[in-house]
């Protein structure tokens, strides 16, 4: 999902909320949850879900149960033994009666709690493995204690250093024998992998399918086969239940164009045909009218170290429709934007088509999307499918509201340069922000176009290729931000400010502050921000014969300051040109030595000065959400006639409740 990890004028949102839904003050909501470690957990509203229809409502609550009934998937998918772990650990949370003030217990709940957050015992974003914090004889205790099993194997890698990444980008340790995310089996390599591809051919060549989409690729009998997600195949209890909630979501569906795409739907999980997968993303691209919309399936590659395998997720939304009116005039000048690109002409598509912008409240989130969600979200992700029937853009519109309710750390200060600066972030940075990712999301994920012929990019650019698609998407929003067509179109007030707000938060973050999320002496692995680094670190280095970007280094402490706005955008403009390039023609030595040159490597002297500058800041950097429950009232005839939002206790409350009700598969898959 062109997304993750990003999204819309956030003070037109908070100031549209704060108008027509007063019961935010009404009721003082507390959107602050807990923290632990780096993780901060929220609470989020679903406003307008009280005006919907009881046939939306249904609907709504159809689709989230839908979504919940495939939440083991994920878990397997990460890691082979995340739910044979996770298992034991909740039966030991929920039955161990003994000390429970003891540090060894708080870093035990702790641990759980990151495996919560996570999907897994690997970190959602650096993918290193979780250090318990308490030893293996005390967990062998809590064992005992509360008699719960855990096979030998799964117990040993919680303190070893087995399977230490998720996903490894270190091609010197194989990119698929370095990774434990459970997407290939335990003696399949990266050749293996690239030859079994190789051989795959689609029906339409000017059509590719997915191939690898939603399947394990094992080997058996010393051949390779892949072992599909599917009704009878692998996964086949989650799936099932999965359909039977959108089999309930069909007959309440708004309309005959999202009854038809849940009629695909269904039928791509019963059998696991790629093709009907892309019939589906069709019919529901081209599904707009209505309220209620979701996603549904195995869609993001980013956790696939060769890109092919999606990870299982659910969103479910309804519609702002103030917001999205206010976002509509963007993705309806698209053809502008791709005219007016600094991209090579042969580069650029004739015909803009199909993309839907919409600003929504999200209802619930299962899978890869909770509890870490996007804020932002662009698909499908065939580039086919955008070029010939469009997509679908989203800002999440109440997770940002509530994001924005959870308060600043005080960073800024600690990491900007002039104080004019500063002020001008505080007053206008989350709508520039914002504005950012909506053109990044509605016009950069959907421009450009690949050379007749040239594969794929997970075929072309290989591992590199998530992290040059967000950096393209990221370069055409910094490439318009300060042009007067933000003002034209009305979702500026000032261009000049909102690309001057942009360019010095930028910087100032991918050569900077987003360092905060990594360990001393690790390189960067994760897409996004190895596409940040590698973009802000190559304008600075192209920009130093001209000073466009000047190092100031005052009382020990470093700066990126910005001396050449103008200039700054010319060159990320250049930089957009040349890695559309790449894409388009699938140069991948090209964009292997841009990322590796720029993207990977970090200062070492700086990235310890800024870890201990930030010692003193307590917001943690990653932020996740608790899900509003969705209730539903029966009458004494069992029959549905109403459904009300109740926030849970708290974020081991609903884990707790979730292992409940929605445990669907064995503990090996």
């Amino acid at each position: 999902m062109l997304k993750k990890k990003i999204f819309i004028i956030i003070l037109l949102i908070i100031s549209s909320y704060s108008c027509s839904t007063p019961e935010v003050e009404k009721l003082n909501f507390d959107f602050f949850g807990e923290k632990f470690k780096d993780i901060q957990v929220l609470r989020y509203q679903i406003p307008g879900f009280d005006e919907l229809t009881l046939k939306q409502k249904k609907l709504v609550y159809f689709l989230t149960e839908a979504g919940l009934a495939g939440r083991d998937i994920m878990y397997d998918q990460n890691y082979r033994h995340n739910l044979s772990i996770r298992r034991a650990l909740e039966k030991i949370y929920s039955n161990y009666d003994g000390d429970k003030k003891s540090e060894e217990w708080l870093n035990f709940e702790i641990y759980l709690k990151r495996i919560w957050f996570a999907n897994g015992i690997h970190h959602h974003y650096s993918n290193d493995k979780f250090d318990p914090n308490f030893s293996s004889e005390y967990l062998k205790y809590l064992l005992s204690e509360t008699k719960t099993e855990l096979n030998k194997e799964a117990f040993e890698v919680i303190f070893n250093d087995n399977d230490s990444k998720k996903v490894n980008r270190d091609q010197s340790k194989g990119l698929v024998i370095g990774s434990a995310v459970n997407f290939y089996g335990e003696d399949v390599k990266e050749k293996d992998v690239d030859d079994f591809y190789a051989n795959k051919k689609s029906p339409d060549p000017n059509k590719p399918l997915s191939f690898g989409l939603n399947s394990k690729l094992v080997r058996e009998n010393g051949e390779l086969i892949e072992k599909t997600y599917k009704v009878g195949g692998m996964y086949s209890n989650s799936i099932e239940k999965i359909i039977l909630w959108i089999e309930k979501a069909k007959e309440v569906a708004e309309n005959e164009k999202q009854k038809k795409a849940f009629d695909l739907l269904i039928e791509y999980y019963k059998t696991g045909d790629l093709k009907i997968w892309d019939d589906y993303n069709i019919a529901w691209v081209e599904t707009t009218e209505g309220d209620v919309d979701y996603i549904n399936g195995f869609i993001e590659v980013y956790n696939d170290p060769k890109g092919y395998r999606g990870s299982y997720e659910s969103v479910v939304q309804i519609k702002d429709f103030e917001m999205s009116r206010k976002m509509f005039a963007i993705s309806e000048d698209a053809q502008w934007f791709e005219d007016n690109s600094t991209i090579m002409d042969e580069h650029k598509k004739k015909n803009v088509v199909g993309i839907s912008y919409n600003t929504v409240n999200v209802a619930g989130e299962s899978g890869d999307a909770s509890p870490s969600t996007p804020i932002g979200i662009n698909l499908p992700n065939a580039n086919w499918i955008r070029a010939n029937h469009g997509s679908k853009s989203i800002s999440l519109g109440n997770i940002l509201f509530a994001y924005g309710q959870a308060g600043s750390s005080g960073r800024l200060e600690e990491f900007g340069y002039d104080k004019e600066g500063i002020e001008l972030e505080k007053k206008y940075g989350k709508e520039a922000d914002n504005l950012h990712t909506s053109l990044h999301e509605v016009i950069g994920h959907a421009s450009g176009q690949l050379v007749e012929g040239v594969g794929t990019p997970k075929e072309t650019l290989k591992s590199y290729a998530s992290t040059l698609e967000e950096a393209r998407a990221d370069l055409v929003g910094l490439y318009f931000i300060p042009d007067k067509k933000m003002e034209e179109l009305g979702v500026a007030h000032s261009s000049e400010e909102m690309g001057r707000v942009s360019y010095d938060d930028y910087i100032r973050n991918g050569l900077m502050t987003q360092l905060i999320r990594i360990k001393l002496g690790d390189d960067i692995e994760q897409s996004h921000m190895r596409n940040r680094q590698t973009v802000s670190k190559w304008v600075y280095e192209k920009g130093k014969s001209e000073n466009v970007i000047e190092k100031i280094v005052e009382n020990g402490k470093t700066y990126f300051v910005i001396n050449d706005y103008k200039k700054l955008r010319e060159l990320f403009g250049e930089l957009l040109r040349e890695v559309q390039r790449i894409k388009s023609e699938g140069d991948y030595e090209a964009g292997k030595n841009l990322i590796e040159n720029y993207g990977v490597k970090i200062d070492q002297k700086l990235h310890e000065e800024i870890l201990k500058r930030n010692e003193k800041f307590n917001t943690a950097p990653y932020s996740g959400f608790i899900n509003p429950e969705l209730v539903p009232v029966y009458n004494e005839s069992n029959e549905i006639i109403d459904i009300t939002v109740v926030q849970p206790k708290d974020f081991a409350t609903q884990m707790l409740d979730y292992a409940k009700k929605y445990t669907t598969l064995p503990n090996y898959n």
